[in-house]
Order: structure tokens, then sequence, then C-alpha cells
């Protein structure tokens, strides 16, 4: 059986993980004023955007790929080319991208077999949309463990029990540079997570909260005076969560800006070392450009799988 995997874009993997294991992305469109860009992962798009120095804009909107929009890359690519798909999303609770993916999942069954015969290829297609439960970093250790378990030759329903595993023991954090940013950006989705009076005391006072989403939930877990420290502080937490054992051996980085910034931030060559110690793979990847839109330019979020525990910051 040819089997694959497919993400959305607001996924943060490095784009040479995503064509070693040639996985598809969904793409999402972002519009800020006249400019659009398509964020699909790549890197000429993500740098363009940097460049530009957009990501301040509180007026930016993004447009989750759409129904139709993922149809078309199934019924026309995936199909053809695989024997079965698992599509990992963000978390329902923060976007309608995994509603959308299993809207059009049902059209994809049914079609599929129309496509596959005009083509030559004979058997069925299974489609399988899993929620990862988490954001930006945090999707990746569940593509990371389909992968893992594809290249082992287990069967789907096996890959998706596992993948409900990960996705509910998967522990992602964020650490942002501009509360006010992050403050507009989640206040218009709803979100109040970074309240106003934080984000201005927390700016005066350069306090940082350092946020998890866990089940998609996210909230802050704690604070620290410095956006260098803050970093410190949570390297030196993943440090010790994977010498104490993660669940899937890996750790997902990932930073809204040039990436050779985050290898210098304090803490960072502590994570590496255990990493390489422990034979965790580090996974270092740039921030979806969905993701500096709404989170800020210049924001970590770092994500493990482990037993459940509360953050010891």
């Amino acid at each position: 059986m040819r089997m694959g995997l497919a993400i959305d874009a607001s996924c943060d993997l490095p784009q040479a993980f995503l064509r070693e294991h040639d996985i598809a992305v969904m793409p999402i469109a972002v519009r800020l004023d006249d400019t659009v860009f398509k964020d699909e992962r790549d890197p000429r798009e993500i740098e363009r955007f940097l460049e530009m120095r957009l990501a301040g804009t509180h007026a930016a909107e993004t447009e989750p790929c759409s129904v139709e929009d993922v149809q078309r890359l199934f019924l026309d690519k995936l199909v053809l080319e695989r024997d079965c798909v698992f599509c990992l999303t963000v978390t329902a609770t923060r976007s309608p991208i995994h509603e959308h993916v299993v809207k059009a999942s049902f059209a994809i069954l049914k079609q599929y077999r129309e496509a596959r015969e005009r083509a030559g290829i004979a058997g069925p297609f299974l489609m399988r949309v899993v929620d990862t439960r988490n954001v930006f970093a945090g999707e990746g250790p569940a593509v990371f463990e389909a992968v893992r378990l594809i290249q082992a030759g287990e069967t789907p329903p096996i890959i998706r029990e596992r993948l409900g595993v990960v996705a509910n023991h998967t522990y992602a954090y964020m650490l942002p540079r501009d509360l006010h940013h992050l403050r507009n950006r989640t206040k218009k989705k709803g979100d109040r997570s970074v309240s106003l009076f934080s984000a201005v005391v927390g700016t005066a006072l350069d306090i940082k909260p350092l946020l998890r989403c866990f089940r998609g939930e996210t909230g802050p877990v704690g604070k620290v005076r410095g956006f260098e420290h803050g970093a410190e502080t949570l390297f030196g937490y993943a440090a010790r969560r994977v010498r104490a054992g993660l669940i899937v051996p890996v750790v997902c980085v990932s930073y809204g800006g040039e990436l050779a910034e985050l290898a210098r931030l304090p803490g960072y060559d502590g994570l590496r070392e255990a990493c390489e110690e422990t034979g965790v793979t580090l996974l270092e990847a740039p921030m979806s450009i969905t993701g500096m839109v709404n989170v800020g330019e210049g924001a970590v979020t770092l994500a493990l799988v482990a037993e459940e525990h509360e953050a010891d910051f």
C-alpha cells in the first residue's frame, strides 16, 4: 500500500523534512493590505515576508484552505499517487481547517474511484483526518511519528490509533516577543489568553508569558523577565524533559525569523546537547507566515511528547 501524508501550512516543519518524505502541504492565503502571500512553507516566500517586515500588521487576514482546495489537491494528485493518506491538521479549536478537511473527505471518498479508473489505478483509496490538537511546532511530532510508522510498515488502523495518543500527549510552548501584537491577534479570534492589562504591564516591565497549547487548549503557564531569559528557561525545561524520556523521540522548534538567530538564543546549545546525548531528533523550522501574522515576528514555539506533567518553569 502506498501511504502518504498531508499537512496544512501552519505546521512548522523543515522544508527538507517535507521534501524527503514527500509530504503534501495545504496552502493558506495571507492578505496584508494589497499584498497576498501564499503560505505553503516555501522558504522563498517566508524570506520575502520577513524582508517586508509585515508581521506587525494587525489588519492581516488569513484564509485557510477551502473545502474545494482540499478536494482538488486530493482528486487531482494524491488519490493518484497514494492508496492511503493521513491528513494532519492544526487543532480544531483554533482554526476551521480541520472542519474543511473533514467536509472535503466526504466528497473525495465518493469521487476518487472515477479519478483512479481514468488513470488505470485499481483498488480503494483511504483518507484519514487527524486533529493534532495543537498549533505551529506542536503539529510536528505527530507528523514525525506518522513518518516513522509508515516506514515501519504499520497498518492504517494502528497508525491512526497511535497518532491519537501522540496528539493527547503533545505539549507545545510559545514565547512571544511582542505582547501587544499577540493580544490584538488573539482578541480578534475571540481568545483571551493575553489580556490588555498583561500586555501593557508585560511590555513596560519586559515580562513575557510562557504560553502552552495542550489538547487544543491554550493559556499561560509561566512568566519570565526578558525574552532571552525566557528562551533560556524554555530550552532548559525542554532539555530536562528530553533527558527524562519522551514518548516520541523528537523535539520540534520554530522561530519567527532567521534560524541563525534561534541558534544564538541562550540555552539552545544545551537543548541540542541533550538531544544528541539521548538520540532525540531536533527539528528546526522557520515559523509559517500564518504563525508570524498571528503571534508576531521573533516568537519561539517548541513541542515535545511526554507523559502528563506540569511544567517546572
